[in-house]
């Protein structure tokens, strides 16, 4: 992943800066890490950080010793000298740099999403082929939400108004939340991060995304720098934005599309075309056979809460299903009107609160089982459809939990020790949403039954 940041030197790049945030994703793709002096980090000092952090679940604590070792050490954070951005939100005087999380030994942390998409990508370049993503990813802005039982209000805009939701692909909605939009403009040009379109989309405060295709861990990291952006702007606006996958009842959830292609490393074609006929190629075919054949098993890693499930009751918004068509979206996977050079899968499934290194490279891993095995396609789907019940992916957490507990696939794609810390934080945060008494249950159960 070269960038022209490459060729600056270091103390030129952070010049004027004090400290620098020291990340890596979780999990769940929260940034954890450490900040740091400048000092210390021009100097190259090592920074440890201790291994369970990459399994903290999303309240805060952390399963049983044994899945991350009963010594509780240290893993080492070593940042990615292309991923080093100044943060312009924070004028100009803080830095961020995304850290690939090593072994004491030197080797790639298990436990590491970045470094399990990585391992992905380097699978495809074993056999002389470059994957190609793009991410959509989509997000609500809503006013600070002060009271955790009460739902979510969209802001006041410039205009002294809340949006009633007659937005949708209106290119004027978003005027209104100028300032705020104008900042993320600026931060993604600062960060380095192409922005290909953006739109309001069908929800109430609802808005997408579109990042320019490029290497899978490029995209991801572009995506985990967004998000991170996006929460710290809208503070400064004093707002709160929102990736949680249905966040609104009785309104279309957040999705995070991931859009896939393979390149020849030799002849740069895409090979999911023939190039002789133009017509899709048997590993086009089989791509999506993969992907039907693993992931209702890896549901987990797309849909990793109890409120993403939530999000696949809108069948047409978010399709719950492994059926694939030519641009039909009530299909899990699409197919996208383009050009054959440009013939790729869309992966509908995975949502907005996904770590994106992890549905990325569990979207990649199965469709590149599916081409080394030669998993054959179902039909595609056309116009109104039923899937099948082989091609429903589960809808429950619960149920997404068993069915990756089950799973071969996924611990000969990523391994016992990621899958079993993967499911022991899951299980956690089950638990703990379970521990609580939902306003539903009190206000048609607590006088009639």
């Amino acid at each position: 992943m070269s960038s022209p940041l490459s060729a600056v030197p270091m103390s030129e790049r952070l010049a004027g800066v004090a400290d620098i945030e020291c990340v890596t994703p979780d999990l769940n793709g929260v940034p954890r890490g450490k900040v740091m002096t400048v000092e210390g980090f021009l100097s190259e000092r090592r920074l440890q950080l201790a291994r369970g952090v990459l399994l903290q679940c999303i309240m805060g604590g952390y399963p049983e010793a044994e899945f991350y070792g009963h010594d509780d050490g240290d893993l080492v954070l070593c940042p990615d000298a292309d991923q080093v951005h100044v943060l312009p939100w924070l004028d100009q005087t803080r830095a961020l740099a995304i850290c690939e999380a090593v072994e004491l030994d030197g080797q790639l942390s298990g436990l590491s999403t970045r470094a399990l998409l990585r391992r992905v990508v380097n699978q495809y370049a074993e056999r002389g082929w470059t994957p190609v993503v793009a991410t959509e990813l989509e997000f609500f802005l809503f006013e600070p939400n002060r009271d955790d039982t009460q739902a979510f209000q969209p802001p006041v805009g410039l205009d002294g108004r809340r949006e009633v939701g007659a937005g949708a692909f209106s290119v004027s909605t978003s005027n209104g939340l100028k300032p705020f939009f104008d900042e993320i403009s600026a931060g993604m040009a600062a960060l380095g991060i192409p922005r290909d379109t953006f739109m309001h989309e069908m929800g109430v405060s609802q808005f997408e995304i579109n990042f320019v295709h490029g290497d899978p861990v490029l995209i991801a990291d572009q995506t985990f720098l967004f998000k991170h952006m996006l929460h710290e702007v809208a503070l400064k606006h004093g707002l709160i934005a929102v990736c949680m996958a249905k966040p609104l009842a009785r309104v279309p959830g957040c999705s995070m599309h991931i859009h896939q292609s393979i390149v020849d490393r030799h002849s740069g074609q895409n090979i999911f075309t023939d190039a002789a006929t133009q017509e899709p190629t048997a590993a086009f075919n089989h791509f999506i056979g993969g992907l039907q054949h693993c992931m209702a098993e890896l549901t987990l890693l797309m849909a990793p809460y109890v409120n993403s499930y939530q999000r696949f009751c809108h069948a047409y918004a978010s399709p719950n299903n492994l059926c694939w068509s030519h641009d039909n979206r009530a299909a899990g996977l699409r197919i996208p009107a383009s050009e054959p050079v440009a013939r790729r899968v869309e992966n509908r499934l995975p949502g907005a609160d996904a770590n994106p290194y992890l549905a990325v490279a569990a979207s990649l891993a199965a469709g590149l089982y599916g081409i080394d095995h030669a998993c054959d396609p179902s039909a595609p789907a056309q116009g109104e459809f039923t899937a099948p019940d082989e091609l429903v992916l589960p809808n429950t957490l619960h149920e997404a939990i068993n069915r990756l507990d089950r799973s071969e696939v996924a611990r000969e794609l990523f391994g016992a020790e990621f899958v079993n810390g993967y499911l022991a934080t899951k299980r956690m945060e089950l638990e703990s949403f379970m521990d609580e008494i939902t306003p539903w249950e009190r206000r048609y159960l607590g006088s009639q039954v």
